[in-house]
């Protein structure tokens, strides 16, 4: 075995307190996604879209990444292999785990709330504090969270795909199994040969695709699990 591609999703994040943004209805805080997750959504009401995320942004202080986080840490600075860890997560745990956010191993798949996007030149920028509606870019454009919205193209899609074709291990970790097209990448990985494993708190959508199936805390399974590839 060569080459990794894992994928993370909000079960990964969860133990460290932070949401997984999908309740009963589709809400997130009280909010339908409609209402601040959709470009539509930005350009009717940018004030709730931008306080949402700062919400968000400010809540990063208050957790630390967890035993799941600090073990794929492990993984990425000791696998000898091809390794690719694709996040649907817009937080920062991952990287405050150890994983350099700017190297070849990490992917924000749905972009970074410690980003700014600005709608004109596309120039992306750490962005740390609150951002509010009407702030400008160098280019005077206006930024706006740096968050993929539903609708929109998931960042580094194509070197996702090509990873998949590749990999000899595809993993998934705390996802819902729902969202495309992450929810996807299983059967990519499948037809192109890879085995695949689920490490989630409970089965998944789709976890009738995975060749093996482990339920339970990620702080338990993906710590155990490492030990196992690099042991």
């Amino acid at each position: 075995m060569h080459s990794l591609v894992i994928l993370t999703g909000a079960g990964l994040s969860a133990e460290s307190g932070l949401a997984t943004f999908r309740g009963p209805g589709g809400l997130w805080e009280g909010h339908r996604v409609e209402d601040v997750c959709t470009p539509e959504a930005l350009a009717r009401d940018p004030q709730l879209v931008h306080r949402f995320y700062d919400e968000r942004r400010a809540g990063l202080a208050s957790v630390e990444p967890n035993a799941a986080h600090r073990a794929l840490a492990r993984l990425a600075a000791e696998w000898p292999g091809k390794l690719l860890i694709v996040t649907q997560n817009v937080d920062d745990l991952q990287e405050r785990a150890g994983i350099d956010g700017h190297g070849k191993r990490l992917l924000h798949l749905h972009g970074e709330l410690l980003s700014a996007l600005c709608v004109r030149c596309d120039r992306r920028q750490r962005w740390a504090e609150a951002l509010p509606s009407g702030t400008a870019c160098y280019c005077r454009g206006k930024l706006r969270p740096d968050i993929v919205f539903f609708g929109e193209l998931p960042y580094g899609l194509e070197q996702v795909l090509e990873a998949l074709k590749r990999c000899d291990l595809f993993v998934s970790i705390g996802t819902s199994g729902a969202v495309y097209p992450a929810a996807g990448f299983v059967q990519l990985a499948s037809q192109a040969g890879a085995r695949t494993l689920e490490l989630n708190l409970e089965a998944s959508a789709g976890s009738d695709w995975f060749d093996e199936s482990r339920l339970g805390p990620a702080t338990e399974l993906v710590p155990a699990w490492v030990e196992e590839v690099l042991g």
